[in-house]
């Protein structure tokens, strides 16, 4: 069993590890002291995500994205989850349902977003309805052979830069015609209601949006009427596999400062990393990250290059979500604790981290629905789901 990665896998990782060092580390002061980036910042940003050919990664190459498969999008994101502020964000991935566009939706759509010329957020969430999504109460009514959508959507993540939103409402009010619809934000009716503050900083905003009275063209929905569920079960195996990248690279980060740190900090006469108090909460954190990773480079593989269903794949992310996003936190909470006083700065990596960690047991899935995915596919179709191996 060959688990080395090829030369062009490590020559990958190896460029996003750069770009991370180089373009966003540098800015994550201005971005924890401005709550974002200048728009000169930003800008400067993009242009170096198009220079390092680091745009819309996950999708094909005909559609202006690199092509990648999912464990080539770990490698990358592993090492953009080092930076604070959620600056992995700033590299535009388009939401991957927008694969299931029509031609002329991708020539409007997808392929523009690709090159970064227009930006594109996925409103699902609402304020009765997280991790039921049956509860949604936007709606989407016929009006003649367009549309009109009605509903507010909460944590709208980069809904201030987007420009158009993948909307997530029922048919006529019936969550058996769940539908994906393409909203243009500048269109009557289409407004922010509020941008909340949380308790991590991130580089765009998460605003809260209401449609009122939007219409829209026949050409909008994406995909098929009632395949909205479908649509958005794949983004979110994809983004729990991405989360999964991005807690490990952050926890990968906590660990290397803190081992920097426990070697330099003298106390009691001697480096605090020769206390074993200090030792063993290391020596936990490199095998409990050793082990998070392993999972999550075994399903991203089998993702990718070992045939598993479009099925198995959704139930192997939320294992990688779980483990992964919980396993960062307590990495996290000890690097903190390592660091000391220290670790309480703002100024620290370490407590950026700390706080910016805690939303991955949250988004995009709590680790509660995670849980119930598993034990659903226990119930189902036993435990080989989670134990077994691929076989060649």
């Amino acid at each position: 069993m060959d688990i080395r990665l090829t030369p062009e896998d490590a020559e990958l990782k190896a460029r996003a590890r750069a770009f991370c060092e180089q373009v966003l580390i540098p800015l994550e002061d201005e971005c924890e002291e401005l709550g974002g980036l200048s728009p000169e910042s930003l800008e400067r940003a993009k242009r170096a995500v198009l220079e390092h050919r680091f745009h819309a990664i996950n999708h094909k190459v005909e559609d202006g994205g690199q092509g990648y498969d999912v464990f080539q999008q770990v490698l990358i994101e592993e090492e953009w989850g080092r930076a604070t502020g959620a600056l992995w964000d700033i590299p535009w991935r388009p939401s991957i349902p927008l694969a299931a566009a029509t031609e002329e939706q991708k020539e409007e759509y997808l392929r523009p977003a690709c090159r970064g010329e227009r930006r594109d957020c996925y409103a699902i969430t609402e304020a009765g309805a997280g991790s039921d999504p049956t509860m949604v109460q936007t709606t989407a009514v016929r009006d003649g052979d367009g549309w009109v959508l009605n509903g507010t959507k909460w944590h709208v993540t980069s809904g201030d830069v987007a420009d158009f939103i993948l909307v997530h409402a029922h048919v006529d009010g019936d969550p058996a015609k769940a539908t994906i619809f393409l909203v243009d934000k500048d269109l009557p009716g289409v407004r922010i209601v509020r941008t909340p503050r949380y308790m991590h900083t991130f580089v765009f905003e998460h605003p809260i949006f209401a449609f009122e009275d939007v219409r829209l063209g026949p050409d909008k929905v994406l995909g098929e009427v009632g395949q909205g569920y479908e649509l958005t079960k794949d983004w979110f195996v994809e983004e729990r596999i991405m989360i999964g990248a991005r807690t490990v690279g952050a926890a990968t980060r906590a660990l290397e400062l803190s081992l920097e740190f426990a070697k330099g900090r003298v106390q009691f006469g001697k480096p605090i990393v020769e206390h074993q108090a200090i030792e063993f909460m290391l020596a936990d954190m490199a095998a409990e990250l050793m082990a998070a990773k392993s999972l999550l480079y075994r399903v991203a593989w089998q993702a990718a290059r070992g045939g598993a269903s479009r099925k198995q794949v959704h139930a192997l992310a939320s294992a990688v979500k779980l483990v992964c996003s919980e396993t960062a936190g307590r990495i996290i909470d000890r690097a903190v604790q390592i660091h000391g006083g220290r670790g309480y700065m703002r100024e620290q990596p370490v407590e950026r981290l700390y706080r910016e960690i805690r939303v991955d047991r949250i988004w995009e899935g709590t680790s509660e629905i995670q849980r119930m995915v598993i034990g659903n596919e226990l119930r189902k179709r036993g435990a080989d789901v989670y134990t077994g191996w691929p076989i060649a």
